[in-house]
C-alpha cells in the first residue's frame, strides 16, 4: 500500500477525494433522492456505502500494478478485471448492507429499499471499480514515463563524466607511462621488441579512442583490444603471466558495455603480476546462464595482493552496469584460496 501513488502524492490524493465526492453525488442522485427514506436512514446509507467504497478503492492499485499492460495479455487483463469488479462490488454490497442494517432500527423498511435499489448499486460499484482502475493505469503509465525520462536525463548527464572516468581507468596513465619507459629501454637492448611494442600500443590507443563514445560492443571485439593490451604487457613481463580463455561460441556476438573489461585486466596485471615472483594465470570464462551472460575473470595471487587499490575501478564498473541495466547486483567479487575472481552478469533480455 505504501507504493500507492494516491497515498504518496498529495495531488493524487486530492484527485481521489474529488472522485469520491463526485461518486457520492451520483449515488445520492440515483439512489437516495428518488426514495422516500427519512433523512437519518438516508444519511447512514450514504455514509456507510460511500466511506466503505472510498476505502476499498485505495486497494485497486494492487490489481492495476499486478496486471500491468506491458507484461500481461489484453484478454487476461479484461477477464481478470471483470471478475475483480464483480467480486469487489459483491463484497461492498454485502458488507455495506450488514453494517447499515446493524445501525438502522427500521430494518424491514431498509431491507426492502436496499433490494429495490440493488441493481443500480451494483452498477455504481462496477463503475467505481473500472473508473478508478483506469485512473491507476494512467498514473502508472505517467509515473513510468517520468522515471524513464529521468533515467535518460541522468544517463546523458553522466556521459561526459563516464567518458572522463573511462579514459582514466581504461587507458591507464600508469600503464602508458610504464609502456613508454619499457619502449625506451628496449630501443637499445632489443629494437625489434621495442618496435613491436610501439605498434601494439598504437593499435590499442587507436581502438580505445575510436570506441570510447560507444556504449556497447560485441564481446569478440572487446577481446581483440584486450589481447592488444595483454600483448603489450607480455612484451614487458614476458613469461611472468599467461592468459587462458574459455568462451562459449554463442557469447562472442553478445553485446556488452564497451571497455567494461579493460579495468579488470589492468587490476589483474597491477595487483597480481606486478606484486609476485610466481607465474600468474589470468583466466577469462564466459557462458550464458539463467538469462544472463556470465563473464568471469580470475587470477592467482600471493601475499596481500588485491588487498587495496582496485576498489575505484570496480566501483565504476558497478555504477556503469547499474546505470545501463537498472540493476545493482551485476558485479560480484570473490577472493578465496589464493584466487581473485570478478564476475560480471549481462542481462540477455535487456537491450537498452
Amino acid at each position: 500500500m505504501f507504493d500507492n501513488p494516491i497515498l504518496k502524492s498529495p495531488k493524487n490524493f486530492l484527485l481521489y477525494l474529488l472522485f469520491a465526492v463526485g461518486l457520492t453525488a451520483l449515488y445520492l442522485n440515483l439512489i437516495i433522492f428518488d426514495s422516500r427514506l427519512n433523512s437519518t436512514i438516508a444519511l447512514i446509507d450514504v455514509l456507510v456505502f460511500n466511506l466503505l467504497l472510498t476505502g476499498i478503492g485505495i486497494n485497486y492499485w494492487f490489481s492495476a500494478k499486478y496486471l500491468s499492460i506491458e507484461n500481461t495479455k489484453v484478454p487476461k487483463i479484461i477477464f481478470s478485471h471483470l471478475l475483480g469488479g464483480i467480486f469487489v462490488t459483491f463484497f461492498w454490497l454485502v458488507i455495506g448492507y450488514f453494517i447499515s442494517l446493524s445501525i438502522i432500527e427500521d430494518q424491514s423498511s431498509y431491507s426492502t429499499f436496499f433490494f429495490n435499489t440493488l441493481k443500480i448499486r451494483g452498477i455504481i460499484g462496477l463503475l467505481h471499480y473500472f473508473l478508478l482502475t483506469a485512473f491507476y493505469y494512467i498514473v502508472i503509465y505517467y509515473t513510468s514515463f517520468q522515471e524513464k525520462l529521468l533515467r535518460e536525463t541522468e544517463l546523458k548527464n553522466l556521459v561526459t563524466e563516464a567518458e572522463l572516468r573511462s579514459l582514466k581507468f581504461q587507458i591507464n596513465p600508469h600503464f602508458i607511462f610504464n609502456a613508454l619507459n619499457s619502449m625506451s629501454a628496449l630501443t637499445e637492448i632489443d629494437p625489434k621488441r621495442a618496435k613491436q611494442m610501439i605498434i601494439k600500443l598504437a593499435d590499442f590507443l587507436r581502438y580505445t579512442l575510436a570506441n570510447n563514445d560507444r556504449q556497447k560492443n560485441s564481446l569478440s571485439e572487446e577481446l581483440k583490444n584486450i589481447k592488444l593490451y595483454l600483448d603489450i604487457e607480455k612484451i614487458r613481463f614476458e613469461d611472468k603471466f599467461e592468459f587462458v580463455e574459455d568462451i562459449d561460441e554463442a557469447c562472442k556476438n553478445t553485446e556488452i558495455p564497451s571497455m567494461i573489461l579493460q579495468p579488470l585486466f589492468e587490476n589483474a596485471i597491477k595487483h597480481a603480476v606486478y606484486e609476485t615472483l610466481d607465474k600468474v594465470t589470468i583466466r577469462l570464462n564466459c557462458k550464458a546462464i539463467e538469462g544472463y551472460l556470465k563473464i568471469s575473470l580470475s587470477n592467482n595471487f600471493e601475499g596481500e595482493s588485491h588487498k587495496k587499490g582496485a576498489g575505484v575501478g570496480l566501483r565504476n564498473i558497478r555504477e556503469r552496469l547499474a546505470l545501463i541495466y537498472h540493476q545493482d547486483n551485476l558485479l560480484e567479487v570473490r577472493k578465496e584460496n589464493g584466487t581473485f575472481t570478478v564476475n560480471i552478469f549481462i542481462p540477455l533480455d535487456k537491450n537498452i
